[in-house]
């Protein structure tokens, strides 16, 4: 018995398993320890990419390349950005000192933001990495909770390059009339809030 306790203990210790604990009071330590994993997870497939829900977040729809989650009260718009990934767009971000929140990210290659500002009494989400972004729009106790989901949903996508390929030799992205540019900052628009305030209106 002694041994098989000794081979396991050492199994364990040689295994090289180590704990990352998240301080989830912390927004940029969250970002920076899930982004920084590399996490081959995935449960939901789109046009040329898939992703990682995290337990507690609920797929609802998808509108082409944009994905409507929902938890805890709290709707998540992911946009995929597909051709910016296919021809290698360089993302541009300046910090606004004025937000909330405002930080750019490089993590492992992949660039991206952080924008959170305040909107009457709710707090606005603008989370971009990796050619995709969650926009949410939330009370201040469930920012951290967001950011968190966002994080392991941003670190998961993962682009099919055949996939996306075809898609844009293909019409897929003809007769498109509105031009979305995900790596401008929305804070200056109402689309998105209007949008928001539809849905809680209905």
């Amino acid at each position: 018995m002694k041994k098989i306790a000794i081979i396991l203990i050492c199994l364990i210790l040689l295994s090289g398993c180590t704990i990352v604990r998240i301080d989830t009071k912390s927004i940029e330590n969250i970002v920076s320890v899930v982004l920084s994993k590399d996490n081959k997870l995935f449960n939901q497939i789109g046009k040329g990419y898939k992703y990682y829900i995290p337990r507690g977040v609920n797929y609802l729809d998808t509108t082409e390349l944009n994905n409507k989650l929902y938890s805890n009260g709290n709707y998540y718009y992911l946009y995929i950005d597909v051709i910016s990934y296919y021809h290698n767009k360089e993302t541009k971000y300046e910090v606004d000192e004025k937000a909330y929140y405002s930080k750019p990210i490089n993590i492992n290659g992949k660039k991206g933001y952080l924008e959170i500002n305040k909107v009457n009494d709710k707090y606005f989400i603008e989370f971009m990495y990796n050619y995709a972004k969650i926009e949410s729009l939330v009370p201040k106790n469930m920012i951290e909770d967001v950011v968190l989901d966002a994080s392991y949903i941003l670190s998961t996508i993962k682009f099919n390059n055949n996939v996306i390929k075809l898609m844009l030799n293909s019409e897929f992205f003809t007769n498109r009339e509105e031009k979305y540019d995900i790596f401008t900052s929305k804070k200056e628009t109402k689309n998105f809030l209007q949008y928001e305030e539809e849905i809680i209106n209905e």
